[in-house]
């Protein structure tokens, strides 16, 4: 896999939720998307209900040395909040910063992974009823 350059950072932004185990399951994909794709600067952003913020994670990546920002939108589909919420969201973070450009990545989407990763979910599923 193509390591990610040292002078740029990516976020990885979900909606956030009221559960702090919802919030700390980003903060694991930060990390294993961090190891994975060899990259220096990985932040996770929560849009809204939790911190860190969209604002917090760029601020973070720009005092780590980043000199251009990535924004996933760790979302399946486009909707309200990936298509307009996050990149107006961003826009206002980024403004802190003009000489730091960004780029917000599609949706999650369509992928045939997603097919084997519920298929997954359904085996174990049927193996959790087994062992009840």
């Amino acid at each position: 896999m193509e390591p990610i350059p040292p002078h740029i950072g990516v976020i990885l932004v979900d909606h956030g939720s009221r559960f702090a185990e919802a919030n700390a399951l980003l903060e694991e994909v930060a990390r294993m998307y961090q190891d994975i794709a060899g990259a220096a600067i990985v932040e996770p952003a929560h849009m809204e209900l939790a911190e860190p913020t969209i604002a917090q994670a760029f601020a973070k990546c720009v005092a780590q040395g980043a000199r251009e920002i990535v924004v996933h939108v760790y979302f399946l589909s486009p909707g309200r909040h990936s298509m307009e919420d996050i990149p107006r969201i961003t826009r206002e973070a980024a403004v802190r910063f003009p000489g730091v450009p960004y780029r917000l990545t599609q949706p999650l989407g369509l992928d045939a992974r997603m097919a084997l990763i519920i298929h997954r979910r359904v085996l174990e599923s049927l193996q959790r009823q087994e062992e009840s």
